[in-house]
């Protein structure tokens, strides 16, 4: 049984069971509230806003700053490295689809009690279903085994191998999850988030042309070559995964987020994908300040440690703990997305606050993608390639998962009033066209690349 069951059922930790109607949590339906009394025009104090901010934080911020992962760090280090600032303009326009595309997934497991995969089994065929499900079973293997991978680059900056760190990390993001309620779970992973503020601290320790940083923002700078659009796709496929709407909807759907609490999610949800973007921004910013015009690099480790001389040793140490942050939280996201997705499309019992015996198909699934991400982490390959390949199969599954949501959350049968209006649907349908024809690129040019 788990070790926080009562906290579990407390808190409102919301168990997905196949054929029953979700139950919903209360935490953040209106209320009676207090007549506001004298002084209560001031500002509220700094430690009322941050609590407020904190019970407004969710599956929507842990969703998007799972996006920033190893594989993610290293692609924004090497755009910052490559072309300096001329990517960042790039990032406010997958921003903007980041936002649409998370927002929905959000409006899905809130309003209908489901996720996405139980929602693409009822809605469309089994077969589209389990041909979605098969490429991301794969493709978030490969993307477990760069987390770890990650984790064990992060250590080994401050001096620990990797034969030491990857196995405990993985027996701790093992037993937070099999031995926890969903909400101690959650307060785990927002606390991993905060390791991404190091980013910001490092862009400045980088010394940047903050000029040129807000020109390069605001305006195109676009780079008439292979090599950028080759960076624009890996970009746009390393900020947008399947497995982030994956876990974004299941884990509105076991917090029991519903109807009333939708607008408090729906803050979190966009302010979510906004700071795990600006995040992304600054890492940009960072090295296109230390290394702009070094050329390519082939691991966020070579990054980090390619920050010392040009920023000090500060930036390395901070630039290492946002790695182990973004790796660590990565670590646990991608393989429960995947747990959670087939879980759902069999219809069997999902949620982190079940113990083993209840949810055995849901939580083996996770052991057994922590295990096989651990064990490949620690073998000799080349990483490099794997991270190519795992793109690769991103590359095919985003647009077909990107497609199944916008098909549902056009549909009034299944969210009724509440399903994209025509503004909304016009914007979202050019966002998921523009990703599936750039993800289509990219495995266009990388296959080619091959031959």
């Amino acid at each position: 049984m788990p070790l926080f069951p009562a906290e579990g059922r407390q808190e409102g930790a919301f168990v997905a069971t196949a054929g029953t109607a979700p139950a919903r949590r209360t935490a953040f339906a209106p209320g009676p509230h207090p007549a506001p009394g004298p002084g209560s025009t001031q500002r509220r104090p700094l430690w009322r806003r941050l609590v407020t901010i904190a019970a407004i934080a969710g599956p929507g911020l842990i969703a998007a700053n799972a996006g920033n992962d190893a594989g993610g760090i290293a692609t924004y280090a090497s755009a910052g490295s490559q072309f300096r600032y001329r990517a960042l303009f790039i990032m406010v326009l997958i921003t903007i689809g980041l936002v649409v595309v998370q927002e929905m997934s959000a409006r899905l497991g809130a309003f209908t009690g489901k996720g996405l995969a139980a929602l693409i089994r009822e809605e469309f065929s089994i077969r589209l279903a389990f041909l979605a499900l098969s490429a991301l079973l794969v493709a978030n293997v490969g993307i477990v085994v760069s987390e770890f991978a990650g984790i064990g680059a992060a250590f080994e900056l401050f001096g620990v191998s990797r034969y030491i760190s990857v196995p405990v990390a993985a027996v701790t993001i093992w037993v937070l999850v099999l031995f926890g309620s969903y909400r101690y779970a959650e307060r785990v992973f927002l606390l991993l988030s905060l390791a991404f503020l190091s980013y910001p601290i490092a862009a400045v320790l980088g010394h940047p042309d903050w000029k040129a940083v807000a020109a390069a923002t605001v305006l195109p700078h676009f780079v008439a070559s292979k090599a950028f659009i080759l960076l624009g796709v890996a970009l746009i496929g390393t900020t947008i995964s399947p497995y982030m709407q994956l876990y974004n909807a299941a884990a509105v759907v076991d917090r029991g987020i519903g109807s009333a609490e939708y607008p408090v999610e729906r803050v979190d949800t966009v302010a979510g994908a906004i700071f795990a973007d600006l995040i992304s921004w600054f890492i940009i910013v960072a090295t296109a300040g230390a290394l702009g015009g070094s050329g390519v690099l082939n691991s966020a480790k070579e990054a980090a440690q390619a920050l010392r001389p040009v920023a000090g040793p500060a930036a390395e140490v901070l630039f290492g703990l946002g790695l182990l942050g973004a790796s660590a939280l990565a670590g646990a996201v991608v393989p429960l997305s995947t747990s959670y997705a087939l879980a759902e499309a069999i219809g069997v019992e999902r949620s982190v606050s079940r113990s083993f015996r209840e949810a055995p198909l849901f939580l083996g699934l996770f052991s057994a993608q922590v295990l096989i991400g651990a064990l490949v982490a620690l073998v000799p390959v080349n990483l490099i390639t794997l991270l190519i390949g795992t793109q690769v199969l991103q590359g095919v599954v985003t647009p077909i998962t990107l497609v199944f949501i916008l098909v549902l959350a056009n549909r009034r049968s299944v969210l009724g009033e509440h399903a994209n209006g025509p503004i909304f649907k016009a914007v979202a349908a050019v966002a998921v066209a523009l990703v599936a024809l750039m993800a289509a690129a990219l495995v266009v040019i990388t296959v080619a690349g091959l031959f």
